[in-house]
């Protein structure tokens, strides 16, 4: 009876020191798992960007792919800085820099780092800048404005590339093609008088300049009726525009 009870005593002293053991093992192995709950939702949200970003950087890139080897007019041109653009409205600056990037190195695969060069200046820095404008809810005049400088610049620079691939000064080009069409407007005028070449450099300038305006205006209205329905909107356009659109 004494061997019965002595044995019945051991096993519970046996299985109680077991019981402690896993409990501490379990305590042990709870420390040693490192919570994650908050890491599915960075590495989530980091995959999404990723994905948004590389899918609107890919669209810019076939929508200049698509206009230089089957140019449908001045139609894409329109479309040319708005994925960067969306890049940045839906997910930040760095977002929108490295959308950049990957389109210029998708297209400097595809096509060479020249034409990749004729993107990002001025379309894609355009679109950086119009992201960020919008982002901030800043007035069309001062968004045209800015797009407008970059738009000139762009071209200078465009020019410049051009220029030093082609070794010709398309400046000169330009100023000759103008000159000819002054010579013939003064000929219907009755003026004798021959351009100077201050003011056909200066009509080139303004030309351009006004060229540009309009172009990045058309981009905001373009803008306006797609990233609108995509739930992305930019600011509200002058009271005008929206008598003529009927946009609230």
């Amino acid at each position: 009876m004494s061997n019965f009870s002595d044995e019945l005593n051991s096993t519970q002293d046996s299985s109680d020191f077991n019981s402690e053991v896993n409990w501490v093992d379990a305590g042990e192995e709870e420390d040693s798992v490192p919570s994650t709950e908050a890491i599915p939702l960075e590495v989530g949200g980091s995959a999404i960007v990723m994905v948004e970003t590389a899918f609107l950087a890919s669209a810019a890139s076939i929508i200049w792919l698509i206009n230089f080897y089957f140019p449908p007019g001045p139609l894409l041109r329109l479309l040319f800085p708005l994925p960067i653009a969306l890049i940045y409205l839906r997910r930040g600056l760095r977002a929108s820099l490295m959308g950049t990037l990957i389109v210029g190195l998708l297209l400097s695969i595809l096509m060479g780092p020249t034409r990749s060069i004729l993107y990002v200046m001025p379309y894609g820095v355009m679109g950086v800048q119009l992201g960020a404008f919008w982002k901030r809810g800043v007035g069309w005049g001062l968004s045209i404005l800015v797009g407008g400088i970059i738009g000139t610049f762009g071209f200078f620079f465009r020019f410049w590339i051009l220029s030093i691939f082609l070794g010709e000064d398309l400046w000169i080009y330009l100023t000759s093609q103008i000159a000819q069409i002054l010579q013939l407007a003064f000929v219907q005028l009755g003026f004798l008088a021959q351009p100077s070449l201050w003011l056909i450099q200066l009509i080139a300038l303004i030309g351009i300049i006004f060229n540009s305006l309009v172009y990045v205006f058309v981009v905001h209205l373009v803008s306006m009726l797609i990233l609108n329905r995509l739930g992305n909107p930019i600011p509200s356009p002058p009271r005008w525009i929206q008598a003529i659109f009927s946009t609230d």
